[in-house]
Parts: C-alpha cells; structure tokens; sequence
C-alpha cells in the first residue's frame, strides 16, 4: 500500500513507498562512500651486509669428530710416502739416515683452508744433515701442506730410546762399573751444554743406571749418529 506525503514547495502529493525509500539509501550510500586505501607496508630495514660476503662463518661445532681419530697404520705409511716423495727431501730420502719421531692427527679450525681435511704431523729426525723434519700431510689431496727444516732436537723416539740401552749394555766401560742389581732406569735426550762436549753438536741420548730401589749410579752418553758410549760418569756428577 503507497503512502502519500506533500510537497512542500507546490503542495503537491508523492507518492511514497518505503521499498523506494530504502533502495534511495542504498543507492546514495552506495555512491557516498569510497573504497579505503591499504595502509602502505613496512618493508623490514635492510641489516648492514656481514663481512666476508655476508657468508656466514663456519662453526667450530660442525667439524667432523672423526678427524681427530688415531692414524691408521695405512695412513701413517701414506704420510711417510707422502713425505719422501717431496722433492725437498729427496736427499734425505736417498741417503736413507733418518728415523720417524712421531705421526700424530693434526686438526685445524675455520676459516682456514685445510680445515675438514684429514691431516697427519710427521715429525723426523735427518741424520745425515743433523736437522729435524716438522711437516704436515694432507692426506685427502696427497700432499705436503707444510715442512719445516729447523736445528732443533726433537724428543727421542722409542726406537732411539731402545737403541741406546742396547749400545749402553754392550759397551766394556759401561759393563765394568755396573755391580749386580743394577739396570737401565730411564733413557732422556741429552744435549751438551758448551760446544766442547761432543753432544752438543750430535744428537745423543743419556742412559740412566740404577738399583731396584731407585737409586741412580750410572749414566751413560750414547752419540745415535756413530751408534757408541761417548761418556761414562757417575750419577751424582751428571
């Protein structure tokens, strides 16, 4: 049913409906209102580029625990192989006077660049030359990644120690002053301490002699290179 209203400019009738008068607000709400713009973004701040290329450094946590495992005995032979290959030792080599001190694993930390490979120290002594061999291997790339040719005196290895008792037990001077009960107690490096003692020059070892109850009597300087008792002195005067 139309409802009427006037016109109150001319007093004239409209008709009014409340189905027209609801479409007129949705049209002019319609035509009023304007779609809201999106607040702009906030792009998160660039961070400062990190040094090195912006790579992130390698964690010490990460390295493989293997690598600090025990040489094999293949790959101590790989490094000695490794070692007499090089053509810088190829005297030494030749010559054949030298003995292997000690093979131990060797790791390096990040960022250096052999860090994850497997590494073998090869330290030995030149007799021919009186000079000590510090090198390390690389055993993954089959080379040496260090040597170092120095004069130092390196600490004896077991075979030095067991060569100089034998050579102290077999020497006359050694064998007359030594009374029952008494044996080897200790074998050290021995270095002489002025440039008259033979020992000072050559690499030795000294023999320590004694009785079961600890009580040092004898020391016996043995020179490795000619293989022979150079000094025999009482304990209490060494």
């Amino acid at each position: 049913m139309a409802n009427y209203t006037l016109d109150p400019r001319n007093g004239s009738k409209r008709v009014y409906s409340p189905r027209m008068a609801s479409a007129k607000k949705v049209a002019k709400a319609a035509k009023g209102s304007k779609p809201k713009a999106k607040p702009p973004s906030k792009a998160p701040p660039k961070s400062a580029p990190k040094p090195g290329g912006g790579r992130r450094s390698p964690d010490v946590a990460d390295s493989d625990p293997t690598l600090f495992d025990p040489l094999t005995h293949g790959e101590v032979a790989d490094a000695l192989r490794t070692l007499t290959e090089d053509r810088r030792l190829s005297s030494m080599a030749k010559v054949g006077r030298y003995r292997v001190i000690c093979t131990e694993p060797l790791v390096v930390k990040p960022p250096h660049w052999m860090a994850g490979h497997r590494l073998a120290r090869v330290v030995a002594y030149d007799y021919a030359t009186d000079r000590c061999v510090d090198a390390c291997i690389d055993l993954d790339a089959g080379v040496v990644a260090h040597l170092e040719l120095t004069k130092a005196q390196p600490m004896l290895s077991r075979d030095e120690e067991a060569l100089a008792v034998s050579i102290a037990m077999t020497d006359e001077r050694v064998r007359s002053k030594l009374t029952l009960g008494e044996s080897p107690q200790s074998t050290m490096h021995y270095w002489g301490r002025t440039s008259d003692d033979v020992s000072y020059a050559r690499r030795s070892a000294a023999v320590v002699f004694g009785r079961s109850d600890g009580h040092s009597t004898l020391v016996a300087i043995v020179d490795l290179l000619d293989n022979a008792v150079t000094q025999v002195v009482p304990a209490e005067l060494f």
